[in-house]
């Protein structure tokens, strides 16, 4: 089947995928656009799986101070290279998740944290609603970024500061 490259372009430009990957994608969904996505969805969260026991020895340390100085949080985000860390998504990604934390004030990374057993889903970052569109959960963003930049990535720590 022939793919038109302007839906090649556009599919990349949604999910980060390689042109193969997308190109493959198109043709196994008979062009459907929607359905292409989603396939490329499901092999992302594949992917995500393989990768995540993979050492994360690089990453940066984001900040966010709310306005009034009263609020703040830091976040260590952590990936396997400094080429990665030092991306436009991955720095974005850190700072999302830097006032995730200043908002929500999750008192746990993940479920699988010590102490983590009867917390609430809010209390648990990874799988509190993004407060920027509700519709995904930071677990889903973390997901979404090792599909596009092909390397593990994880929250190791966060903290909140609040004078109020």
């Amino acid at each position: 089947m022939d793919v038109d490259l302007n839906v090649v372009k556009e599919l990349r430009q949604k999910t980060g995928a390689g042109v193969m990957a997308v190109k493959k994608a198109l043709d196994e969904s008979g062009g459907n656009l929607d359905k292409a996505e989603e396939i490329l969805k499901e092999q992302g969260l594949a992917n995500a799986l393989k990768k995540s026991g993979r050492d994360t020895s690089q990453g940066a340390i984001q900040s966010y101070i709310h306005a009034g100085n009263k609020i703040g949080a830091l976040v260590e985000l952590k990936c396997e290279t400094d080429f990665v860390a030092r991306t436009d998504d991955f720095i974005d990604l850190a700072k999302d998740l830097a006032m995730q934390v200043a908002a929500m004030g999750p008192l746990f990374i993940s479920k699988n944290e010590e102490g983590a057993g009867k917390a609430s889903d809010e209390e648990i970052l990874m799988s509190q609603a993004f407060i920027k569109d509700p519709s995904i959960t930071i677990e889903d963003m973390i997901k979404s970024m090792i599909s596009k930049v092909g390397e593990n990535v994880n929250i190791s720590r966060i903290t909140k500061f609040d004078l109020s």
